[in-house]
């Protein structure tokens, strides 16, 4: 996998200057992808497929309505023909105005940004060699199933306006997945690598640690038989420590969709959701306990949302959501920003050249606190520790929840005792974070991501990264498979 895609990227300064177009603002996004995805299911090939796609996304700005035309065909008559459509679909949409934009919801910028990897590329054959031992060392008495996957992307995006503005990144992302599906006497248990495509980071092939990635598979192997055996479970309220793996989770349905300023603002209700925040609650809420601080932060390296700009032209940079449990900022784009009145970040993403930008969240992160592992274990007196999700179930408002995971293991008077299947526990958003006791320091810190975000019509599925160290809640619903 190289940082750049052999796509090159056409002059689109010359495109924007051919145009032929009454607006008062004007943008040229080109968006190049060149992937591959590759699996193995109990030892044999399963997928292997490859692609490229490119295309431009003409915006404007006409009547104080943005409209958008896409055209995977880069000669100039094409862009002006996009151009056009969109210019009449702003035209059209005015008189039916909810908000007016001026140029001031695209102020110009300037610079690039490329993702860390410089390893060589990462070929078929040694992405097809590895997911065979992955295989291997999954395989093996009592294992009905296993599988492995490799999904990498090559992006590049470019970015022009009539105001100026003149962008590029390029990113490299890798997705390795990999899970084992046991059976004994009768009970069935899958154990994926901290949650199905948890482990989607962005760089190439520097990221395959293959002594350290088929020790793992052995493990997953293990501990999908383990659970096979263990007791269900137990069910009634006590402490819960969360994995980092799972936190992914916890904040990517508590607290990252809820803090969408589009859903906050209705765009979304009627597909993804509402939320129960309300545009009153920003610098009010006390959102969860005071040990609770959230950060997007579009600059962490590896992290698979990491970006310089969004796809509306907009800088990103490091900001608080929430602060010591205090409610602070939303994630909208300019125009949500401009239409709530809000503060909050650039995150106008889009899924392709195809699709218009809207509010979505990127690196959600929770910052370490001053904890050891071995500190947050010692503090419980009766409890359990859960690792990995394998479900949700959240309602409309992002308030009720119920998770659940793979493994798990009691917490019995400050010691880890037996491993548990079938764990799973609920709580509503404010009561459950008001409910974090301790969080881990930096040593207990994992980063993960999903490629599967989905929001949007038509719909966009994007990356999203999240980073969180182990954290203690106090008091929490738990309860087994069989209740």
């Amino acid at each position: 996998m190289n940082s750049v895609t052999t796509a090159r990227i056409p002059d689109l300064a010359a495109l924007l200057e051919g145009l032929d177009l009454r607006a008062e603002w004007v943008g040229l996004r080109y968006v190049s992808r060149d992937y591959s995805y590759r699996s193995f299911r109990d030892g044999r090939p399963a997928e292997n497929r490859s692609g490229q796609d490119a295309g431009i996304m003409v915006e404007v700005l006409c009547d104080g309505q943005f409209a958008y035309a896409a055209s995977a065909c880069l000669e100039p008559g094409a862009v002006a023909d996009a151009a056009r459509r969109a210019a009449d679909l702003a035209r059209r949409s005015a008189p039916y105005a909810l908000f007016r934009f001026d140029v001031s919801a695209r102020p110009p910028a300037r610079g690039s940004y490329v993702s860390t990897s410089h390893a060589p590329e990462l070929s078929a054959r040694s992405t097809n060699e590895l997911l065979r031992e992955l295989n291997e060392r999954m395989s093996g008495p009592e294992i009905l199933s296993c599988d492995s996957h490799a999904w990498t992307t090559q992006e590049r995006m470019a970015l022009v306006s009539s105001n100026g503005s003149s962008i590029e990144q390029s990113v490299d992302y890798l997705t390795l997945d990999y899970a084992a599906t046991a059976g004994v006497d009768g009970v069935t248990q899958r154990r994926t690598a901290n949650g199905s495509f948890a482990r989607s980071y962005q760089g190439g092939a520097e990221l395959i640690d293959r002594v350290q990635l088929l020790s793992d598979a052995e493990r997953v192997a293990a501990e999908a038989r383990e659970l096979c055996r263990a007791p269900e479970c137990p069910t009634g309220k006590m402490d819960l420590v969360l994995a980092p793996d799972q936190m992914m989770l916890q904040i990517h349905e508590s607290v990252g969709h809820p803090l969408e300023l589009d859903r906050i603002l209705g765009d979304e209700r009627n597909y993804a959701g509402f939320s129960f925040v309300r545009p009153k609650d920003f610098g009010r809420l006390q959102y969860g306990s005071r040990l609770m601080n959230i950060v997007y932060d579009p600059a962490v390296p590896g992290e698979f949302a990491s970006y310089g700009f969004d796809d509306t032209g907009l800088a990103a940079s490091r900001t608080h959501l929430i602060r010591e449990g205090l409610l602070l900022a939303g994630l909208g784009g300019v125009e949500s920003q401009l239409r709530s009145q809000l503060p909050g970040v650039a995150v106008g993403r889009a899924m392709s050249w195809n699709r218009a930008p809207i509010d979505r969240m990127a690196n959600l992160n929770l910052e370490p606190g001053p904890h050891s592992r071995e500190e947050i274990i010692s503090s419980v007196e009766r409890g359990v520790l859960m690792q990995s999700n394998r479900s949700w179930s959240i309602d409309d408002y992002r308030r009720k929840f119920q998770f659940g995971c793979e493994y798990a293991r009691l917490i019995e008077n400050g010691r880890l005792t037996g491993v548990v299947r079938n764990p799973n526990y609920r709580g509503v958003t404010n009561e459950f974070w008001a409910r974090l006791a301790m969080v881990g320091d930096a040593s207990t810190r994992e980063i993960y991501g999903t490629p599967f975000c989905g929001k949007g019509e038509p719909n966009q599925l994007i990356r999203v990264g999240h980073a969180a160290p182990l954290c203690l809640f106090r008091g929490i619903d738990v309860f087994g498979g069989g209740a």
